[in-house]
């Protein structure tokens, strides 16, 4: 399957292009900012064992073009020939909490969705965020219960969270046109190597994220699953909370609850035992199979 990723420069995008060529895939790799060396992102440590053969291969299959989305025209060129779109091409915070995060975010997805629609692309995977649920960047925090699901009123007050529901809009909007089309917009929380890089030792420094972070390699694997699923469970456009099951402090859960937010009731059927996470992704597990992993 030839895949474009956008956004291939960053964290996540940099580990999707890799897991895409190690299971065969063809990748073109959009970004604004420049690829220096495309064989940057192919030297990472799980290659450099392998033959010079391999990595030869898999550089062929790759191919870079530095591009702004913010213009369709070009979102429309580079987008022909692909089977298939994992877009992550956004500005990542609230930027000048005004209007630079919110024009670019929303101007970009739209552009993306609509050349997929256009070109017959029906395989969408695009990067969302637990933001669209009131986190840390927004003044109020109005949280229903815990663990958080797809079914939370989503409630941001700042332009970046707000940019990603309406990227969810986007895709409701779109596969009602084009009802051929397949989106999953993935609810993503703070994508890091691993658990420790998340971890903080006072608990009070990440509560209004809820200790919440996903490990970039199993956040590609949803990303990769969403876009290659052929189990048939799933279709239109469907949001998934993907995050680690567990939380970044070494604080009990049901501490921190009762700690910092014990007004917030704990859903029916659900609890917070141990270092259980205050997101669940059950969704993700059962419609695309995607189980979080971290690395040894």
């Amino acid at each position: 399957m030839k895949i474009a990723v956008t956004g291939c420069n960053g964290s996540v995008g940099t580990r999707i292009v890799l897991s895409a060529l190690a299971r065969g895939h063809t990748v073109l790799g959009i970004d604004s900012a420049p690829l220096p060396d495309a064989l940057a992102h192919l030297a990472q440590e799980q290659e450099q064992e392998q033959a010079q053969a391999q990595v030869e291969e898999k550089v062929a299959r790759f191919a870079f073009h530095q591009a702004d989305l913010r213009e369709y025209d070009a979102a429309m060129g580079l987008l022909e020939g692909c089977e298939a779109v994992v877009h992550l091409a956004a500005m990542r915070t609230p930027g000048d909490y005004v209007v630079a995060a919110h024009n670019t975010n929303v101007v970009i997805s739209w552009n993306v969705l609509r050349a997929a629609a256009e070109l017959g692309i029906n395989r969408i995977a695009q990067a969302s965020s637990v933001n669209v649920i009131p986190l840390v960047w927004t003044e109020r925090k109005d949280f229903e219960y815990f663990p958080l699901d797809e079914d939370h009123p989503c409630r941001p007050d700042e332009p970046y969270g707000l940019s990603k529901v309406i990227c969810e809009l986007q895709a409701d909007t779109i596969v009602r046109r084009y009802p051929s089309m397949r989106v999953a917009s993935l609810r993503l929380s703070w994508s890091l190597p691993r658990r420790a890089d998340a971890l903080r030792d006072d608990p009070e420094r990440r509560k209004n994220d809820l200790w919440g972070y996903v490990q970039e390699d199993s956040a590609a694997d949803a990303f990769l699953l969403a876009v290659t699923d052929e189990s048939g469970r799933w279709s239109g456009h469907e949001r998934f909370f993907i995050t680690a099951p567990d939380t970044a402090s070494e604080v009990p859960s049901l501490e921190l609850w009762e700690r910092y937010w014990k007004d917030v009731p704990i859903k029916e059927g659900k609890d917070l035992s141990g270092h259980k996470g205050f997101f669940d992704c059950s969704k993700a597990e059962r419609l695309l199979g995607w189980v979080h992993s971290n690395p040894e």
